[in-house]
């Protein structure tokens, strides 16, 4: 059973915009409990010891995070903003690919908790980051 709002695909999926589009960040796949994606590991997402910048991980995680908590709601009635999120930097990354999957912990009527892990090419855990966003009422317009 999916727990997406509607059967989204993959094309409806656009990254546009934004850090996610400077940083390189694609969603690769999108299953009925989960959301992945990509990003490169380069020059833009280096920090100055030549490996993954922490806050490339989070980056990801917080794009991963936040749409498929907006994936979950009424576009028209609901609007999912970032709370809080944490990170744990495992393993460090030079070159290549990170991937990253998004699932939720819980899943509510005001708020919303994922997880998300990001593994290197290898499958090899790199971070383990968690994202709280609030679910907020999109005010009716006069």
């Amino acid at each position: 059973m999916s727990i997406w709002f509607k059967p989204y695909t993959l094309a409806d999926l656009t990254i546009r915009i934004g850090m996610a589009e400077h940083l390189g960040i694609e969603f690769t796949e999108i299953g009925p409990d989960f959301l992945r994606g990509r990003m490169p590991v380069n020059d833009r997402t280096h920090q100055p010891y030549g490996i993954l910048h922490g806050g490339a991980s989070v980056a990801l995680a917080e794009t991963l995070g936040s749409y498929a908590a907006m994936l979950t709601t009424d576009p028209s009635k609901y609007r999912c903003l970032g709370q809080e999120i944490n990170a744990n930097h495992i393993r460090g990354v030079a070159s290549g690919f990170v991937i990253g999957t998004a699932r939720p912990v819980h899943i509510g009527r005001r708020s919303q908790v994922w997880e998300i892990r990001i593994v290197d090419e290898r499958d090899k855990l790199v971070c383990i980051s968690r994202l709280t966003m609030a679910v907020i009422e999109v005010e009716a317009k006069n």
